[in-house]
């Protein structure tokens, strides 16, 4: 029969104890200046290390070179109480447990004067000592307070305020502690490495929160984990069914849902969890040490490093993208809600229900009105905020503002419908073409030529530049390109990295006319040339040829969308503030086919989304995050998709050549 590890690795001496420096290096020091004391409390949670300090105070006190802190190991009383020995007759130990009576302890009282047989010091290591009663204690009181010279006790307890104050009183106490996770994976690895065991690293820290602190529990989980491993070593996926703790992939499903509002992808994952044999008081108990080490991280940010968070690599990267997106208020009404939650489910008949419901109130902030909800809605307003662009200094126009042409996202909402500034392609490409004078007036040898049949006819501009109020009208029946113009080479399409043949045409200095034609010197504009096909709109540029198109990934859904959507805000907030503004407020709801569907809280809101120059800069960022090509529609609440912006002069925009 194996012998089981917690035994296997019982330390010896007190330099061996792990993560009790606290208690070993004073009773050492207590040791080597021989001030001994007739009685001691040892007091801790169990596994700690109390019985095995005591067999070592045992040891050490009757050491041949004692007492001293290092036993020599070779002496027989060393040898007879090393871990696994026979034991010594001069060291009794007592389970108060089973022996707490009043008899026990008075038979325990008349053998405590006998000297010892072969030893220096008869000791009496007297375990669970919370459990002897009120007589026992008081038939013990008096040998305890005056002991024989060669006489020892130590009492080991787990709860000292049951111990009897008066006892209590005439004892060293030492009190124990839990050992912190750190020092626990040390030794575990330590002792893997004698073993000659294989271990994920994923492995560790579940075993560490299924020992909590104990070094007996622990040791026992890894012997389990151990006896059953295979060639190929303790593997996570085992570690996880043998222990029954939550998949920390349904853990990581529900928190990204909380952060993007998901209801359906929380319950989704719960309903896996159920499908999956995991008990719902695990998995919320799990919940509530993600948002936890979620806290930690968010207000320490160097918590890994300094030992406040065991987890593997991946998931501490994971937990750290985490943080991000939720904010301190939500996890703590978060943490708040599952807490009472856990509470809640003690004895519950359907515990299921309990925790989905825990879900819904997890989702719904505005539900309530007391402090932590309204702290979370603030937190929302004020990420939206950090996104949006900041308002334009003093002085300064809105022609110097890098995002001129873009109106803010504030201002458009409170703008009338004909007076939206929605840019048109063709009026953007060309531009407006100054006031001519009438067709009386202007000479007859610079008449405008017929365009012959077999050259294209110039697009329409979608708008007009306003003429001047005393100056004449133009004509309305005749484009920009129609209109009288010098004679000159007509301009070749622009290539990239020049200039727009507008802007070259209003660098060349405007040919000469008549004087009875020509018009006030300060309404005076340089006519566009007439082009056969007007120059692509910059905005529309197309896609280097030399980059591949990616293709769409095979199973790309939602919850992927969700899982990527930092990075898609990132994408949009580099190509258009205003837009990933915008989006701070949008959730996915699906992906029907090749169009991505967004949800967002307003009808106004959902109209300024669904505007073409922002669906393409959505489209945009897909392509870049994903290697999608899909299509952008966005929805408030449960209704269909809103209604177009109109455009500028209630025309449709012209589309691009």
């Amino acid at each position: 029969m194996a012998l089981a590890l917690y035994r296997k690795y019982r330390p010896a001496k007190f330099a061996e104890v792990v993560g009790q420096e606290h208690v070993t290096e004073p009773l050492s020091t207590a040791l080597s200046a021989g001030r001994v004391n007739h009685a001691y409390l040892f007091s801790g949670p169990r596994g700690c290390g109390k019985t095995s300090s005591a067999r070592i105070l045992a040891r050490s006190l009757n050491c041949e070179l004692g007492p001293t802190p290092d036993p020599c190991g070779v002496c027989p009383s060393c040898v007879s109480l090393a871990p696994g020995g026979p034991g010594n007759i001069d060291v009794t130990e007592l389970d108060a447990a089973s022996h707490g009576g009043v008899d026990d302890t008075r038979e325990l009282r008349d053998r405590a004067f006998f000297a010892p047989a072969e030893s220096r010091y008869r000791v009496f290591i007297v375990d669970e000592a919370h459990m002897i009663t009120t007589q026992g204690f008081n038939a013990l009181l008096k040998i305890v307070e005056e002991p024989p010279e060669h006489l020892v006790f130590v009492f080991a307890t787990t709860e000292p305020d049951k111990v009897l104050p008066t006892i209590r009183s005439r004892t060293h106490h030492y009190p124990f502690r839990l050992i912190p996770p750190g020092t626990l994976r040390k030794l575990l690895e330590s002792i893997c490495a004698d073993e000659g065991a294989v271990v994920a690293p994923a492995v560790y820290p579940l075993v560490l929160r299924a020992g909590g602190g104990s070094a007996r529990d622990t040791l026992s989980v890894l012997d389990q984990l151990l006896a059953g491993a295979g060639p190929e070593g303790i593997t996570y996926e085992r570690a996880v069914a043998l222990l029954g703790v939550t998949d920390v992939a349904l853990i990581d499903d529900v928190v990204d849902a909380l952060a993007a509002s998901d209801g359906a992808a929380v319950f989704e994952s719960v309903d896996r969890m159920v499908e999956a044999g995991h008990d719902p008081r695990r998995f919320a108990s799990d919940l509530l040490q993600r948002l936890r080490d979620l806290t930690l991280l968010q207000a320490v940010p160097e918590a890994a490093e300094r030992g406040l968070v065991e987890a593997a690599e991946d998931e501490l990267a994971r937990m750290t993208e985490q943080a991000g997106k939720i904010g301190p208020a939500a996890l703590a009404r978060y943490g708040e809600i599952v807490h009472t939650g856990l509470t809640e489910m003690r004895g519950a008949t359907a515990p299921r229900l309990l925790l989905e419901l825990l879900c819904a109130r997890m989702l719904l902030p505005a539900a309530t009105v007391a402090e932590p909800g309204m702290l979370e809605r603030l937190e929302r307003l004020e990420r939206r905020n950090a996104i949006a662009p900041a308002p334009l200094p003093a002085g300064e126009t809105a022609a110097e503002a890098p995002d001129a042409a873009e109106p803010a996202a504030g201002r458009r909402t409170f703008r009338r419908p004909s007076e939206r500034t929605e840019p048109a392609p063709a009026a953007q490409a060309v531009p407006a073409a100054p006031s001519a004078p009438p067709p009386s007036a202007a000479p007859s040898d610079q008449a405008p030529p017929a365009a012959p049949p077999e050259q294209p006819a110039a697009p329409q501009v979608a708008s007009a530049a306003p003429t001047a109020p005393d100056g004449p009208a133009p004509e309305r029946g005749r484009s920009p390109q129609e209109r009288p113009a010098p004679e000159r080479p007509a301009p070749e399409r622009p290539a990239p990295g020049h200039p727009a043949p507008e802007r070259a045409a209003q660098e060349r200095p405007a040919p000469e006319r008549p004087a009875a034609s020509e018009p006030a010197p300060e309404r005076r504009a340089p006519e566009p040339a007439a082009a056969p096909t007007p120059p692509a709109p910059p905005e529309r540029a197309a896609p280097p040829p030399s980059r591949p198109e990616p293709e769409r990934p095979a199973a790309l859904d939602a919850a992927a969308v969700r899982r990527a959507w930092p990075e898609i805000l990132a994408a949009a907030k580099e190509r258009k503030k205003r837009t990933a503004a915008l989006l701070v407020s949008a959730t996915v709801r699906a992906v029907e086919n090749d169009t991505l569907v967004l949800s967002i809280g307003t009808a106004p809101l959902a109209r300024l989304l669904s505007e073409q120059s922002n669906t393409d800069v959505i489209a945009e960022s897909l392509h870049a995050v994903l290697g999608v090509r899909w299509r952008v529609r966005c929805e408030h609440g449960d209704g269909g998709p809103p209604p177009a912006a109109p455009s500028r002069g209630g025309t449709p925009p012209a589309a691009p050549p």
